[in-house]
């Protein structure tokens, strides 16, 4: 059996990941990865962060790229890449433009296509966007759909999908999350940066945000900055950790808003053994981003969710997470409570995660070979 893994963006390469190191033990499959490229650096870190090296490269990405503009690229250049490479299957991951494109071009093909952490819904095609109109059109094309939970597995149900093809896995960023742990075990204080550990034996509290959503982009983005800068005023036992999206619209106001306070420290965007130490030593976690949102609570970080909706509403129903919005009022209250009240926070902290054991990678593959 031919698999081709297809990915183009950072999450998507750590979530493929231990997905590729299972399919590599497997003497009766041939693997292949291709990089998409749809963020050049950052998945090339992701990449090497778990020893893997992409087979194909694709290179679609330009400088402020527009959805059409980087769809039309991909479906070219996928297209070529399954004409040559003719797979069996093609493996996608997610909601990206990479994912859609690549599950459209396989049905174009008649290759069989399996999607790894299928039937996430918001039930708002423009929340997140574009990507859950990106998964409802893979949903349609899918042949193998691994829902990471029982909710998603009843979202695919719902929607006509036969559930003999629907398994529930667990989802495999908590593979991926367990693996680098014990892999950066004992190198934590050498991957964070100076600043942080120096917080850290001062005895400060990590408050960790993430932030890129389209959706977000400008006065909501403008409110988290706000909020953020509000609550480093207030908390001198705290200190606010922003890896900071290359974007120049994500840039421009973190920049402008949040530079040169002496407890934010604005990072360049991380690869996946930094941020694994650095969500390690979080207190909390502040983040619009999709992934983050199930690796936290495995390790026990409450999260305080910046957007209106999530396709994740288990982690909120499991106390993990809380919907709080791009709302500076909203942020700046529920972090303090979190911060100022024990109970509240070992509440969220020490609730169930909902989102997998560690074995999902096993799962995908042996209900791959199973058919």
């Amino acid at each position: 059996m031919k698999i081709l893994v297809m990915a183009g963006t950072r999450p998507e390469a750590i979530k493929v990941a231990p997905v590729i190191r299972e399919l590599r033990k497997r003497d009766d499959i041939s693997t292949l990865v291709c990089n998409t490229g749809q963020h050049k650096e950052m998945i090339r870190q992701a990449f090497q962060d778990f020893g893997i090296t992409p087979d194909l490269h694709l290179d679609v990405m330009q400088p402020n790229q527009e959805l059409a503009a980087l769809s039309s690229r991909l479906f070219d250049k996928v297209n070529q890449t399954l004409r040559e490479e003719q797979p069996d299957w093609i493996l996608v991951q997610g909601d990206t433009t990479t994912v859609m494109v690549s599950a459209m071009c396989a049905f174009y093909r008649d290759i069989r296509v399996g999607h790894i952490e299928a039937g996430l819904r918001s039930f708002n095609k423009w929340a997140p966007f574009p990507e859950e109109v990106n998964r409802e059109i893979v949903s349609k094309l899918a042949d193998l759909h691994f829902a990471p939970t029982k909710k998603a597995y009843a979202n695919l149900v719902r929607e006509g999908i036969d559930p003999d093809v629907v398994y529930v896995t667990g989802n495999t960023v908590i593979d991926a999350l367990y693996w680098m742990r014990e892999n950066i075990r004992g190198q934590e204080e050498e991957l964070l940066d100076a600043r942080i550990v120096q917080a850290i034996r001062d005895g400060k509290r990590v408050i960790l945000i993430t932030g890129h959503r389209r959706e977000n982009l400008g006065d909501g983005f403008t409110e988290i900055c706000q909020a953020i800068k509000e609550l480093a005023q207030r908390y001198e036992d705290a200190v606010f950790v922003y890896p900071v999206h290359l974007n120049p619209r994500v840039q421009e106001p973190v920049m402008r808003i949040l530079g040169d306070h002496p407890r934010i420290i604005l990072l360049s965007p991380l690869s996946y053994k930094p941020f694994m130490a650095l969500l390690n030593a979080a207190y909390i976690v502040l983040t619009d981003s999709g992934g983050i949102q199930e690796e936290a609570p495995a390790l026990g970080k409450p999260v305080l969710v910046m957007r209106d909706v999530t396709e994740r509403p288990e982690g909120v129903k499991a106390g993990v997470s809380r919907l709080v919005g791009p709302h500076c009022d909203a942020i700046v209250h529920h972090t303090a409570r979190l911060l100022d009240d024990t109970a509240a926070y070992n509440a969220m902290a020490h609730a169930e995660n909902p989102y997998g054991d560690g074995h999902a990678s096993v799962r995908i593959v042996d209900a791959l070979l199973n058919l």
